[in-house]
């Protein structure tokens, strides 16, 4: 029996619990989106693969050297060239990956610490425990970007498209793509 749900109330029906299934629903997604976030290790490795197979035509060609020519040297530093600019596009996609899953990874911690706050009525109506749970959520925080965003959010002066197009609009040094 599947219980109450929203199509099918009953006596028992609880918005609260329709609450928790909704963001049960978001961390279930935020999870697969994770998952399927793997795409980008997959270009990761491509790009590897192809430095890799660079790297040995360099190596022949300077194992050849013996016999080489100038063509031979433009060749290896245009392989060189090559090689290190694949590099940084990897580099790169691998550290928004690791942002990116560093950020839905605390949004899926956040959706289930709440979903278990909303579920216990024991906790649901104590300030204290709404309080507990910001600062569990703020201390998980590991970039300046997503403290600002909780601190702007917290204070509710703001929409959350006036916050998103604020934190749009602003560098944040501390959160930006080293590049190499």
């Amino acid at each position: 029996m599947m219980g109450s749900t929203s199509q099918q109330p009953d006596l028992d029906w609880s918005q609260i619990r329709e609450t928790i299934r909704m963001m049960n629903l978001a961390v279930a997604q935020i999870e697969v989106s994770m998952k399927d976030g793997d795409e980008s290790v997959d270009a990761l490795t491509d790009a590897f693969t192809t430095m890799a197979a660079r790297v040995q035509v360099i190596e022949k060609l300077v194992k050849a050297k013996d016999d080489a020519q100038d063509d031979d040297s433009a060749t290896i530093v245009e392989q060189c060239e090559v090689v290190h600019h694949e590099m940084q596009h990897a580099i790169v996609a691998f550290q928004f990956y690791d942002k990116l899953t560093q950020r839905l990874s605390h949004v899926s911690h956040t959706l289930d610490a709440l979903s278990e706050l909303v579920g216990d009525h024991t906790r649901l109506f104590n300030p204290m425990e709404w309080t507990l749970l910001q600062e569990k959520i703020k201390s998980k925080y590991t970039m300046p970007a997503e403290h600002n965003m909780f601190e702007l959010i917290m204070k509710g002066e703001m929409s959350i498209d006036e916050i998103l197009k604020l934190s749009s609009s602003e560098p944040a040094p501390d959160d930006d793509i080293e590049l190499f």
